[in-house]
């Protein structure tokens, strides 16, 4: 994943107030934090920081007066109706080292035909470095029959990556299709069913 640089401007005021003159001066009020570094209160500049976010797990250059310091996105706070974001949680990271964090889950590939594939969950836990982290983890369901499953464990990771979920979480599941030939077989055996004989007195 390739970095995306921000310009950080130290702030020195705090409190509700503040972040709103910050929010109508289009920046987002941010802290750094990390590595036993006392956190460090950051402004960024609203719109490229909004861009930036739109990748999951986007790692940051953060140029706050020149000197340069790669971030990871922890929390990001967003207004809920505007969807503008109000704050940025931001953990310092070095080259060369390992973080864990959720990777989206991408399923590629067709299965058998007459079957419906059911992805379980959005994303997987992995540990990879920090410059290294994938856009997505990819499973593929080529050719699979209905009663297939994909575990954690049964899923190609990127080069350097380790799985840190657990490897029997179910990521896929594979189900027969109930199409609509077989719903209106259904339904006619329902229709062809004889009445019921009235009681004789």
């Amino acid at each position: 994943m390739s970095e995306v640089k921000l310009v950080a401007e130290p702030r020195s005021e705090f409190g509700k107030g503040a972040a709103r003159r910050l929010r109508r001066a289009h920046k987002v009020p941010a802290v750094l934090y990390g590595h036993g570094e006392a956190p460090v209160h950051v402004a960024l500049e609203g719109h490229a920081t909004m861009m930036a976010l739109k990748q999951s797990n986007a790692l940051l250059s953060i140029d706050l007066a020149g000197a340069l310091r790669l971030a990871l996105p922890k929390d990001v706070q967003r207004d809920p109706i505007r969807g503008t974001i109000d704050h940025v949680d931001l953990l310092i990271v070095r080259r060369g080292e390992k973080v864990t964090v959720d990777v989206p889950v991408r399923v590629v590939g067709e299965a058998a035909f007459g079957t419906v594939v059911i992805p379980a969950v959005n994303t997987l836990s992995i540990t990879v470095e920090a410059t290294s982290i994938p856009g997505s983890v990819d499973v593929d369901v080529t050719g699979l029959e209905p009663g297939s499953m994909i575990n954690a464990g049964e899923v190609a990771l990127p080069a350097g990556a380790e799985l840190a979920d657990d490897p029997s979480l179910l990521v896929v599941n594979v189900t027969a299709e109930v199409g609509e030939q077989a719903a209106a077989e259904a339904g006619g055996e329902e229709a062809g069913e004889e009445p019921s004989a009235a009681p004789q007195e």
